[in-house]
């Protein structure tokens, strides 16, 4: 198992963004943005997103190089270049078209070269020489064509087989070489050397071409670059060769041609064909591979060992002991010389699960599933097989004792002669005991994952304890560890990190080291000491280490920007160890990783803003311009924005932070993701920054958008003005329908008034008609009055006559003659026919239309029952009608009664008022 640590690779899938399998060229811009002449076209990476150009005609992009601000492409038959838009996107211009007709059918261009203010397109058939201040073309055709084209120091070299190597020197082919190899072999690249050139052949390895002389400059791969053909090659900024094959991966060797790094696909390259090589500005090394793209970054802190082959499996415990690397894994023990890339080697016996390693009186002890054992350079000792044994402790005062921690307890190891030997189990306490610490007077405090912590009282001969105590507080918690830094004693779980006060032995929240799993951080409770009373924790998003300060007795935190994402550890299992003063090997669940800490320094990148969407709703989106102000309807008020900082370290993820002026008051919180939308924003004038984090630190150059959101067209001034006029005319219009409606008002005012007085006369007209009429009733009422006085001095005359003649009649005897005058005098006087004539006219001048209307409603009234009915009318009792018809009371009462009889009136109707009332 070849157990060589190598640079960190990302790995881009071209499923990830959708262009063709093969990169045949790489070049890189002044933002750190990356190009690739790709089967698909014009591929660009900003470190954030990927963005794909077809090339002309749907094209193959076969060459790419970034000159100034453009970048300029070669493909089938057509070259030119591209430029950065307002909207922040490339478009083409080719350069070919003006020279179209010289152009070879099916000619591809390959390679593309500077030199001074002249741009070089390459094809396998010739060179095109393009002067950018004159824009015009110069052609080299050579006889048997151009296999590669090539740049160095101040000068440009082809190859033309069968005649070896070329140089352009004012326009023209100058023959450099015409070396047999340089005849028969393809140069891969040719890099400037002291005093000549060195030349990197595909089959031949390399050569250095000094005058006319080419000698073989002897490397630790020979045998494998002649077997492997050479496709692609880059001089990297340390003197190092990079050599791309077709089927052997990538080469890394010294400028002494001592191999540093082999790269295939067992070690982490997507497959093991590189078509291209381009080291950027960062010294990142990025290949174009036959399906898909790798960086490598040559210059990480990191580096990676990747057990692709499942023997090592997931690394749980490291140590370095006696000039060995010794890694404890889930598959058993293994080691190797520390400064070697030799094959980890198996320790036999150690099959199964390592949990632990620990170096103590100068020997290493293995805690395992199985038991315990001492490792003396490859053999392993078991020392104890009763339980598995998490870790190990020195017990204080006895150092010639050890306690361990076990599957069902704690137990005793002592050092008797030169051996170390089980000695006892620890008796009354059976938990399992992976994370125990010893304090003060044999008192040990372990931690159990299910059921919290516990503090035990052990005796003097370590042989038991009496009891134990189960602390209430701090919770138990998934992953969580207790350990001892600064001769205190740390309890770490998703609710904090708890430090042990000695006086009342209880725990207390430590706030600053507790900090750490702020914000959604907690990934695992595990705390790790190393050598140099460092205490390190694992994150989400960072690796953290404490030392103690010299100048003050506050912890010292140091954040190292690794996300567990990436590290790849076993959650509640993560490892580190301190293998030399600044190089720590931390596990990973296929292999391990090594760091540097001396060397975590990084570049200061900028923050750039990619792209700018905006759309309306349910609608695509539309691309902005980025370079200028913003303007945008408002109903085009959905705006994404997105940004980048171009690193391409492995390790290390950049985090943003945005802040919306006229929106927002506060930056809001740091976030990986490198894209905001914000939606439904209302019209006015905002400006957007955005700020980027790399490595822990605030870069120094946020970027900045400023945009407007135009007000719908009925909120514009114009409409204001149109609004006013408006207001205008209905202030108008409304005050002349006020004045007409208050005319009318006014009008109808006047007429109600009017109708008023005249509702007010006719109630005077009534009223005066009123008392017209109760002056007409009161004056009916008087005549009839006067016609009942009338009646009733008539009816008294009538009575008094009637007594005079009754006296006549007597003394008749004596004076007849006379008396009969006088008694006929007395009768004419009193005929009731005349009287009767008399009241009526009275009567119907008193009752008009009385006997009328009641003769029409009875018409069987004989005069004598109308001449009742008028006595009646006047309210005349019966005493006073008898005299009237000259008959007595009781012939009255019969006539009334007949009177009834014919008029069919009811019992319960009175006469009287039934007369009055017609």
């Amino acid at each position: 198992m070849f157990s060589q640590e190598f640079p960190p690779i990302v790995k881009y899938s071209p499923s990830v963004y959708g262009a063709g399998n093969q990169s045949w060229m790489i070049s890189q811009d002044h933002n750190n943005y990356l190009y690739f002449a790709n089967n698909d076209g014009l591929l660009e990476y900003n470190g954030t997103s990927w963005q794909l150009y077809p090339g002309p005609n749907e094209t193959i992009i076969r060459s790419v190089k970034v000159i100034g601000n453009k970048v300029y492409t070669g493909s089938y038959m057509n070259f030119g270049f591209w430029t950065r838009q307002a909207d922040g996107k490339l478009k083409y211009t080719s350069l070919s078209d003006s020279i179209k007709n010289k152009i070879l059918d099916d000619e591809q261009f390959w390679n593309i070269l500077k030199y001074d203010h002249w741009i070089l397109f390459q094809s396998l058939n010739r060179i095109y020489i393009y002067d950018t201040k004159m824009m015009q073309f110069k052609i080299i055709a050579p006889k048997n064509g151009v296999v590669k084209s090539f740049a160095s120091t101040n000068a440009i070299y082809f190859q033309t087989l069968k005649e070896g190597l070329f140089e352009i020197e004012s326009g023209k082919a100058k023959l450099v070489s015409d070396d047999p190899i340089l005849k028969k072999f393809t140069v891969a690249n040719v890099f400037a050397a002291d005093e000549g050139l060195i030349i990197q052949t595909q089959l031949d390895g390399i050569h250095k071409l000094t005058g006319n002389s080419l000698s073989r400059i002897v490397t630790d791969v020979d045998a494998e670059l002649k077997a492997s053909f050479v496709y692609s090659s880059q001089r990297l900024q340390d003197g190092s060769f990079a050599l791309g094959t077709v089927s052997n991966g990538i080469f890394i060797l010294s400028d002494k041609g001592k191999l540093k790094y082999h790269l295939t696909q067992s070690k982490g390259l997507s497959n093991n064909t590189a078509l291209s090589l381009f080291e950027d500005k960062d010294q990142n090394l990025w290949t174009g591979l036959d399906n898909g793209i790798n960086c490598i970054n040559m210059q990480s802190p990191v580096r990676s060992f990747t057990d692709d082959s499942g023997v090592l499996g997931t690394v749980y415990a490291s140590a370095i002991h006696n000039g060995m690397l010794y890694i404890g894994t889930n598959q058993g023990l293994f080691c190797k010389p520390s400064q070697s890339n030799s094959d980890f080697k198996f320790i036999n016996g150690t099959k199964g699960q390592v949990w632990s390693l620990a170096v103590y009186d100068d020997t290493l002890f293995c805690g395992h599933d199985s038991g315990t054992f001492v490792v003396i350079n490859d053999i392993a000792k078991s020392i104890f097989s009763a339980s598995g044994t998490w870790k190990f402790e020195p017990v204080p005062g006895n150092k010639n004792q050890l306690l361990q921690g076990n599957y069902y307890g704690l137990s005793v190891l002592e050092k008797t002669g030169n051996q170390w030997v089980f000695k006892n189990k620890v008796q009354g306490f059976d938990y399992s005991s992976r994370y125990f610490e010893i304090g003060d007077n044999l008192e040990v405090y372990v931690s159990h994952e299910y059921k919290g912590i516990f503090r035990l009282k052990l005796d003097s001969s370590l042989s038991k304890t009496q009891g134990f105590y189960t602390y209430k507080s701090p919770d138990k918690g998934k992953y969580a560890s207790l350990t001892k830094f600064n001769n205190s004693i740390y309890y770490a779980y998703k609710g904090g990190i708890f430090k042990l006060n000695p006086k009342t032995k209880q725990f207390v929240k430590d706030n600053v080291l507790s900090s750490i799993f702020e914000k959604d951080e907690y990934t695992s409770g595990k705390l790790i000491v190393d050598n140099s009373n460092k205490i390190w924790l694992f994150s989400k998003n960072y690796i953290h280490y404490f030392s103690a300060s010299k100048l003050s007795s506050q912890l010292k935190e140091n954040i190292i920007p690794i996300p567990s994402s990436l590290t790849n550890s076993m959650l509640g299992y993560e490892n580190i160890t301190q293998i030399s003063k600044s190089t720590y090997l931390i596990g990973t669940t296929d292999g391990y990783y090594t760091l540097n800490i001396d060397d975590l320094s990084f570049k200061n990148y900028n923050v750039f803003i990619t792209d700018i969407m905006t759309n309306k709703q349910n609608e695509t989106f539309r691309n902005a311009a980025i370079f200028n102000e913003g303007s945008f309807k408002s109903d085009e008020n959905n705006i994404t924005l997105n940004y980048t900082v171009p690193e391409y370290n492995k390790y290390i993820n950049s985090e943003y932070q945005y802040l919306l002026e006229g929106f927002q008051n506060e930056w809001s919180e740091w976030s990986t993701k490198a894209t905001v939308n914000f939606k439904n924003l209302p019209p006015g004038k905002y400006t957007f920054r955005v700020r980027a984090k790399y490595a822990n630190v605030i870069l120094q150059n946020p970027a900045s958008y400023t945009f407007v959101v135009l007000k719908p067209w009925y909120l514009t001034n114009l409409a204001y003005f149109i609004y006013f006029l408006l207001m205008l005319a209905m202030a108008y219009f409304i005050n002349k329908a006020y004045r007409n409606y208050y005319q009318k008002q006014k009008e109808k005012l006047i007429e109600e008034n009017n109708l008023l007085l005249e509702i007010k006369e006719l109630e005077n007209e009534q009223q005066l008609m009123k008392l017209r009429n109760e002056q007409l009733s009161q004056d009916v009422d008087n005549k009839n009055r006067e016609l009942a006085v009338s009646t009733m001095s008539l009816n008294s005359k009538n009575e008094l006559l009637a007594f005079i003649k009754e006296d006549l009649k007597k003394t008749a005897q004596n004076d007849s003659s006379n008396i009969k005058s006088v008694i006929s005098t007395i009768n004419k006087n009193i005929t009731e026919e005349d009287s009767w004539n008399v009241f009526k006219e009275a009567f119907d001048n008193a009752d008009k239309d009385f006997l009328k209307r009641i003769k029409q409603m009875h018409p069987a009234l004989t005069p004598n029952d109308l001449r009742l009915c008028a006595y009646l009318r006047l309210n005349l009792s019966s005493k006073e009608i008898a005299p009237m018809f000259n008959i007595s009371v009781r012939s009255v009462e019969i006539k009334r009664y007949r009177l009834r009889k014919k008029m069919d009136l009811q019992h319960e109707i009175g006469l009287v008022e039934y007369i009055l009332a017609v």
